[in-house]
């Protein structure tokens, strides 16, 4: 591989195999750590990111590797990165992809393909892949010439970083990565604004900011509910300076979680299909400002939150969110921390007439909240055995330091710490997988968060379910000596499934039970420090000794409630009776 530099003059010419060159551009955008399992396709870029001294984890399944660059890039911000070989080693990473593509999460997988030459000829593994794979991506790209590979890389980034960022798929022909080409040394360099996302911010048009504007201006009971694209445009100061300046209480969604502090006076919560006292507080908004949220279906409790009739606000850098379902007032078409800054300082007169207006409404939402916490209290603080999941989320609020990051696979970890568990501080320390809400993601996206944040304390929670799926994840974890935690809601059943079918049925079950394993015992041959928890007295403890405790993964296993009856997080009560016909996910 040639060493010269782009600096060298015009004209001047780099010989590189196809790989090379990939790993090079990949070099140039600062990639983080890669994640993937080589076939033959792909072998010489394999062999550049040695020589290159870059960073490549080989995973034990194609899926995991690609959660682990999402939540890598949802700590970063940055482009995650990682690579499958033809046919299968692809087509595992459908649900990957499909979970950054609807979270907006910058991504960029890499796939190998059959030799051109020989193409539908029966190839080994050879199948349809871009095919199958082009829904889960924002753009694929093919490479078919391998000279324009550093444009095709620098292309990769800037779709991956603008507008709601999104996976890429680069597709590698063996010959394109094996072959060796000359490039012009001109062309090797990398846009330094794509590496990180947003890469571009628009903002809202003048009459639209203004007709917003005098809306926010005339309400006395306006209510923000902020969505995943808070984290995503990295505005969660703007919001929250916004909010303290008018007085303006913050609902959130499960991945909007952490857009605001939830120890903050003026946050309310999780909101929609399980709420503390959020969905009450809408009921009398007077005006409902949302900001990076696509208001689906559980942030909604199935289209049915926020009532009609109160004007909404929607602003969304994706136009077709704005107005899908729910009647919008005024479209924002824009990026949210640029437009939170211009309502800032438009509405920065008068603020403080506005906070002394709403301050019997503030007084109304801070009532509330004391009053949900005293119908709750019981749970939160329960010494049932086997453990309460309401306990297990409340010791982990009084554990975990405020620079700590909690990941929360599907189901009940997403829904449980979603209602209960808060962020002390904002910014993204809470990352659920809500793009798909995938079982899997728990042990995988922990990985990911603790490689981009090694400093930070990094917990992650699944279920028993969720780690069966991939318990080839501890082996990574254990190789990679991350000093993630991961916390397994063990109950021996696919406990959601379970719960709903307890709701449903009346205790009518069928194949939603599990074995009964210890999987502390299971951690540590697998390389782990596994801690076995049966008693809600023990969940503190141990939850301090693995902060303590960076050597290696911890794995704390959590012997929680059997009675299905229990396990949905119905804490406050208001949830909508299940019924026959409903779904919920």
């Amino acid at each position: 591989m040639s060493d010269q530099s782009v600096a060298d003059g015009r004209n001047v010419k780099i010989e590189m195999s196809g790989g090379e060159a990939i790993a090079e551009m990949f070099k140039l955008h600062e990639v983080g750590p890669m994640f993937g399992m080589a076939g033959f396709q792909l072998l010489p870029f394999y062999d550049a990111v040695r020589e290159l001294g870059m960073q490549h984890t080989l995973i034990n399944d194609e899926r995991s590797g690609a959660f682990m660059a999402d939540a890598w890039a949802r700590v970063t911000g940055r482009p995650g990165v990682c690579d499958a070989t033809l046919g299968p080693g692809a087509t595992n990473l459908l649900t990957s992809l499909t979970e950054s593509l609807n979270a907006g999460i910058p991504m960029i997988a890499m796939i190998g393909d059959t030799n051109r030459e020989h193409a539908w000829k029966n190839m080994t593994q050879e199948t349809r892949q871009v095919e199958m794979l082009r829904p889960a991506v924002k753009e694929v790209i093919r490479i078919e010439v391998g000279t324009r590979i550093p444009e095709h890389i620098r292309y990769a980034y800037t779709i991956a970083t603008s507008g709601r960022p999104g996976p890429v798929l680069l597709d590698v022909p063996e010959d394109i990565c094996h072959g060796v080409f000359e490039f012009d040394a001109d062309d090797i360099f990398a846009d330094p604004t794509t590496t990180h996302a947003p890469s571009r911010r628009t903002r809202p048009a003048r009459d639209d900011l203004e007709r917003a504007i005098t809306l926010l201006a005339d309400a006395e009971r306006p209510v923000i509910l902020a969505g995943g694209g808070i984290h995503i445009s990295g505005a969660q100061d703007e919001l929250t300076a916004f909010a303290e300046e008018q007085s303006i209480p913050v609902g959130h969604t499960l991945s909007g979680k952490g857009s605001i502090a939830c120890i903050h006076d003026l946050s309310i919560g999780l909101f929609g299909r399980y709420s503390r006292t959020a969905n009450d507080v809408l009921e009398t908004a007077d005006t409902i400002f949302v900001v990076g949220c696509k208001l689906g279906e559980i942030a909604t409790k199935r289209y049915t939150v926020p009532r009609s009739g109160i004007p909404i606000i929607h602003l969304d850098i994706m136009a077709e969110e704005i107005g899908r379902w729910a009647r919008t007032d005024v479209a924002l078409c824009g990026d949210a921390r640029e437009s939170l800054r211009d309502l800032r300082e438009a509405l920065s007169d008068g603020a403080d007439k506005r906070r002394a207006k709403r301050a019997s409404f503030i007084t109304e939402v801070s009532a509330g909240k004391t009053k949900w916490r005293a119908e709750v209290e019981e749970r939160l603080t329960s010494d049932e055995v086997p453990v309460n999941m309401a306990r297990m989320v409340h010791e982990l609020n009084n554990v975990l330091p405020k620079d700590a990051i909690l990941v929360a696979d599907g189901g009940f970890a997403a829904h449980w710490t979603g209602l209960i568990y808060d962020t002390k501080q904002a910014g993204r320390g809470y990352i659920p997988d809500r793009g798909m809400a995938s079982i899997g993601y728990g042990v995988s996206g922990g990985i990911g968060a603790q490689l981009a944040a090694p400093d930070r304390p990094v917990f992650t929670l699944t279920g028993d379910g969720g780690l069966n799926m991939t318990l080839g994840d501890l082996e990574t974890a254990a190789r990679l000596n991350v000093p993630v935690t991961v916390l397994v809601v063990n109950n021996a059943a696919s406990g959601y499934i379970k719960a709903l079918q307890h709701a449903m049925f009346g205790g009518r079950y069928q194949s939603a039970d599990l074995s009964e394993l210890n999987y502390a015992n299971i951690a540590e041959n697998l390389g782990c420090r596994g801690i076995r928890v049966e008693h809600p007295d023990q969940l503190a403890s141990a939850f301090r000794t693995a902060l303590k405790s960076r050597d290696k993964p911890n794995v704390i296993d959590i012997v929680v409630t059997r009675d299905a009856g229990k396990m949905l997080p119905g804490v406050d009560n208001r949830t909508a009776p299940i019924k026959k016909g409903d779904r919920i996910a």
